[in-house]
């Protein structure tokens, strides 16, 4: 619903009936604080008492109201995102402060809350957006309303993929909170917030102006001559070192929040705690800060250009990112340039700027109306079955901002989708899902194909038509006026008449093997539809083409042309990262050496939302690492994939296989599948810093349509690729869960692994030792067949060293290892007794208490439960055949869930086809569908299903679909059907046609 109107018919009324308002604030920034008071001026306005629960600084308030009906009590009951600081969110203690904060005193909370909204007498409990109070209110019996862009159940749901699934709770908890809000009154620039059912859209709510710019100045005593730069980063002081320098000549700062100690150059201006800061922004020529709603939404009103920098790990920000830059109000900064004073470029781009925001500011007015008129009784809410209990985990924890290359701005995909019914099938993010052939010559529009094939697939076709666009947007002549950031960037990428090299990598899903890999697992691999593409193009350093912070950058150091990298990548406006990236490929450099990995991750690690570049970027020193080739040349790269993040499919393995197949063509090397997919593992986990195993870049290397990719993991052999019988098929459903082998649960699954592991290999050590003096030992150890009679000291020496988990054999495992092994462990503990657990790619934790018994047991039994799926896809065609390659699946997934790794979302999907399986066919009495298992590293993700290849089959899938969106609001994405690897695909040389540059 939208609100239209009200803002035509003046201020809020005077009630008949006097009221009283408890309006909760939340106790992140100052930003909530500030538009809560523009709404509670109005309400006091129209006579009301309003009781401000609040953590904020009473001046906030008092600057603007004076009335003796605002009563503020200072009580905090929830904590927000803990920053480290002005641009950084610590995620995990995020949620063990609110965990101190709001969970553990919940009970105390409740019952203080709902005898002190008792005694006040409230009419109406307003939320800006304190979960808990939404519930006291409801304990209390009275209604209650929320105003926000965002809640915290969408902010928070991030941090649990980082912190660990133990804090799930915490999302629920809040998710469950808000579902007692009667109604949410969104603000512009919102974000998904799927647990209010009931929504009114009002206008921008932003502070009034007390003076004009004129007047500021004056008082300021700045001259209209001088250009004024409003430096604000909220209520943290930034703490950093400001130079003299950092300005343009001509400009001077306004510096918010700086602290009390903090010595400023004379060109910078230290303004007071408590400063008005709407009537400075309006007298500043643009403001250099972070993004958040008060900034953004006051930039906005007001019409001042606003260079910014983006924070990390705060999901509210590219949806306000995208409102600015819609406007043309927005310029960003990219951190390391803020940090170095390299600000020059940035402001005289933000002078340019035309702000054009032309939406209402009454906000705060039509927010006040809005509460009196419900507080008196009017009804806005509809009688849906609200909040929590219709969305369950998946649309709770399933909060990503990963989208389709190419949709529109807005929301993500997930919440979209779940707007809509389900048609016959859902929609899947790829470029192009026609299955139409298409002959090269005819589909690349405006480029010739010089060497190599696109083989008729239609994803690649549909990216080379986008190159066409983006060669023709780069005309100065072309009609588009506005495009997309990361398209504009692209546009100017390449030098359009020279060639460019285009690579495709496929992602993977995960058959049987997952996280059994990295002990050494056989493996089955199916290459999935949806791909990578990437665009390279070298160019001698003094004809690149240079971003404008680049080409400032040089100039000020003075040098001659020197080789940069400069990355886009699309599908970045949807999520909280830069488009963009640039470096001198010179910082890869030390002397004449490569730099160290340890360096490298370090370096892409200071911006995390350039940390992406680590996948791209990361190739190149790899390839200077271990090959020991050189790069005298600039390199351009366009990245643009469909393998959508988060799923467990593998798009950063189809990023890094795509870019290192790219940048090679482009410079005529010949790297053989496998080894490319060994040096990419090496950019995964040692620049990346995720201890993935190696199937991921073997599997979009190597791997063929419809067949499976079967690997031994030690450390990568391929031993055949299987065909996929005619009559079986596969799929993967994603359960909007997010996953991520960065992940704490993964890690730790790992750790836990290779704990048994060491303390297998010590067991044996210690019985061989034990069988020279004790003669009765091995017997009295399991070893009483004839089977082991003079071998088994040889077996026990090859346990102790034992390179793989998985060339343990069950029996073995069981008969002599399992009972000795701890189901968990502290790390202190394990590393008192047995000093390293031999990873190279993970590090134990000494105060971490980690699961040991279930993740050693997990990759021995899932090696055997491989070997037979893989030795029963030849087998004769039968019901049987099928019902046991789906039990193989099933027990993968609950020995996942053993290990830690398991989530309600997919636990949901494959019950559901549980359900399908036992339920067979009304008309044959068969199954169609007959086994499924969580996939890659767990924790979320896909799941893989295996049934018949038939249609009924697919139509099962789609009711699977249509049940889990009933009962999640998440309409699952669908994978199906396969595609060749980056090594059967090999490489595209094209050029633009002459024909097509006139």
């Amino acid at each position: 619903m939208r609100i239209c109107g009200m803002e035509e018919q003046g201020l809020v009324s005077v009630s008949r009936e006097h009221l009283v308002f408890a309006y909760y604030v939340t106790g992140h920034g100052f930003g909530h604080a500030t538009r809560v008071v523009e709404v509670v001026r109005h309400l006091v306005g129209a006579g009301h008492d309003v009781h401000v629960v609040t953590g904020a600084p009473n001046f906030v308030f008092t600057t603007e109201i004076q009335s003796p009906n605002l009563h503020i009590r200072k009580v905090l009951l929830d904590c927000g995102a803990v920053q480290a600081d002005a641009l950084t969110v610590d995620r995990l203690a995020s949620l063990e402060k609110y965990h101190q904060t709001a969970v553990l005193p919940r009970a105390s909370i409740l019952a203080t809350e709902v005898e002190w909204l008792n005694s006040i007498k409230a009419d109406l409990v307003v939320s800006d957006v304190v979960p808990v109070a939404c519930r006291a209110a409801a304990d209390a019996g009275i209604r209650s309303v929320c105003v926000t862009n965002f809640s915290w159940d969408f902010i928070y749901s991030e941090y649990v993929v980082v912190a660990g699934h133990h804090h799930r709770s915490v999302v629920w908890q809040i998710a469950e909170d808000y579902s007692h809000c009667e109604i949410l009154l969104r603000l512009p620039g919102y974000c998904p917030m799927p647990a209010f059912q009931d929504v009114i859209d009002v206008p921008l709510v932003v502070r009034r102006l007390h003076k004009s710019r004129v007047e500021v100045r004056k008082e300021l005593g700045i001259s209209e001559d001088v250009k004024v730069l409003i430096f604000n980063f909220g209520g943290q002081p930034a703490g950093w070192i400001l130079k003299n320098e950092w300005l343009p000549d001509g400009w001077l700062c306004l510096v918010c929040g700086a602290s009390e100690n903090q010595e400023l150059p004379p060109n910078f201006v230290k303004l007071a705690k408590d400063v008005y800061t709407p009537d400075l922004m309006a007298a500043s020529d643009c403001m250099l800060g972070k993004i958040g709603y008060g900034t953004v939404s006051e930039a906005l009103a007001y019409k001042l250009p606003f260079v910014f920098v983006r924070r990390d790990y705060f999901n509210e920000e590219p949806f306000l990112r995208n409102m600015l830059e819609y406007y043309q109000g927005g310029v960003e900064m990219i951190r390391r340039d803020l940090l170095t004073g390299h600000w020059k470029p940035y402001l005289e781009r933000a002078l340019t700027l035309k702000p054009c925001y032309d939406g209402k500011i009454n906000g705060g007015e039509i927010v006040a109306r809005i509460l009196q008129d419900t507080a008196i009784g009017k009804k806005y809410a509809s009688d849906k079955l609200s909040g929590a209990r219709r969305l369950r985990d998946a649309i709770v924890l399933g909060y990503h901002l990963q989208r389709v290359p190419g949709s529109e701005v807005g929301v993500p995909d997930w919440y979209s989708l779940s707007e809509k019914e389900i048609g016959v099938r859902a929609k899947t993010p790829t470029a192009d899902t026609s299955e139409t052939q298409f002959h090269a010559e005819s589909c690349v529009e405006d480029f010739e194909v010089l060497e190599g094939d696109a083989q008729g697939l239609s994803d690649t076709v549909a990216f080379l038509k986008s190159l066409s666009g983006l060669a023709a947007s780069g005309d100065p002549h072309s009609p588009e006026k506005r495009q997309l950031r990361e398209k504009a960037a692209a546009s100017a990428l390449f030098n359009w008449e020279d060639e460019i090299y285009v690579a495709r990598a496929p992602g993977r899903l995960d058959v049987m093997g997952g996280i059994a890999d990295y002990s050494g697992s056989l493996v089955l691999q199916m290459p999935i539809r949806e791909a990578c593409h990437v665009a390279v193009q070298r160019n001698h350093p003094s004809k690149h083409k240079l971003w404008k912070h680049a080409q400032a950058r040089h100039l000020k150091k003075g040098h001659d042309p020197i080789p940069v990298l400069q990355i886009v990548s699309f599908g970045s406006e949807l999520s909280n990262r830069a488009p963009t990236f640039d470096m001198d490929l010179l910082d890869l450099v030390e002397g004449d050496q490569p730099i160290s990995y340890e360096k490298a991750k370090k370096y892409f690690s200071q911006d995390p939302s350039q940390k992406w570049a680590a996948y791209v970027a990361g190739t190149i020193l790899v390839l200077m690492t271990e090959l020991g080739v050189h790069f005298t040349d600039s390199i351009s790269i366009l990245v643009s994939s469909a393998v959508p993040e988060g799923k467990g499919v593998s798009s950063s393995a189809s990023v890094e296989v795509a870019t290192m197949s790219a940048i090679a063509a482009a410079h005529g090397w010949s790297i053989e599948p496998r080894k490319l997919a060994l040096l990419c593992q090496k950019v995964e986990n040692h620049i990346v810093g995720a201890p993935c195993g190696v199937m991921d870049q073997m599997t979009s290397a190597c791997g063929e349509a419809n067949k499976l990719l079967a690997m031994v993991c030690q450390p990568a052999e391929v031993k055949e690729l299987v065909t996929i019988p005619t009559h079986i098929r596969f799929w993967g459903l994603d359960s909007g869960i997010r996953h991520s082998v960065g992940g704490t649960d993964y890690g730790s699954v790992r750790v836990g692994t290779y704990m048994g592991r060491k303390i297998i290999k010590s067991q044996a050590s210690t019985l061989v030792s034990e069988s020279t003096t004790n003669s009765n030992s091995l017997m009295q150890d399991g070893f009483n067949s004839d089977e082991y009679e003079g071998r088994a000291i040889e077996l026990l020496k090859s346990d102790a060293s034992l390179e793989y988990l998985c060339n343990l054999k069950p029996h073995r495992f069981e008969g002599i290892y399992s009972k000795d092994l701890p189901e968990n462990t502290t790390g202190e503990e394990f590393l008192k007794k047995y000093g390293d657990h031999n990873d190279k790619v993970t590090t134990v934790d000494p105060k971490r208490s980690y699961s040991v018994k279930a993740p050693t047991r997990h990759p021995i039994y899932e090696n055997f439960r491989v070997e037979a799926f893989k030795a029963l896809l030849t087998a004769a065609k039968t019901d049987e055949q099928l019902s046991t390659l789906g039990e193989l699946m099933y027990q993968c997934h609950y020995s996942y869930s053993a290990c830690g790794l398991g989530s309600d979302g997919t636990d949901r999907l494959v019950n559901l086809v549980q359900e399908m399986q036992h339920r067979k066919s009304s008309h044959d009495g068969t199954s169609s569908l007959f086994g499924a298992k969580i996939t890659g590293g767990g924790s979320g993700g896909s799941v893989c299903v295996i049934g018949r290849n038939c249609i009924r089959s697919s139509e099962e899938i789609f009711e699977i679909q249509r049940r889990y969106k009933a009962a999640t609001g998440y309409l699952p994405i669908l994978f199906e059907g396969s595609s060749p690897g980056a090594g059967k695909f090999g490489y595209l040389k094209i050029q633009r046609r002459p024909s097509a540059k006139n």
